[in-house]
């Protein structure tokens, strides 16, 4: 399994975390745990293929929260 940590600017809340947990494990097959840091506005991912980074940012991207480009 891969981890990584994403810095995601819009993140302002909870409930922002929540919405991110909750589509990118819906839409993208693979994806584990997500750990939101409101403070930081950073999520990180667990995910195994078939997920890929790729998906995971197109995904959050199309739900208007896209990660800072690493």
């Amino acid at each position: 399994m891969s981890q990584v940590t994403l810095h995601v600017p819009k993140i302002s809340c909870g409930h922002c975390v929540m919405t991110i947990q909750r589509v990118v494990k819906e839409e993208v097959a693979g994806v584990g745990e997500i750990v939101g840091d409101i403070e930081a506005k950073t999520v990180t991912i667990d995910y195994a293929p078939p997920a890929d980074l790729e998906a995971i940012v197109a995904c959050m991207t199309e739900w208007d929260y896209p990660p800072d480009p690493a």
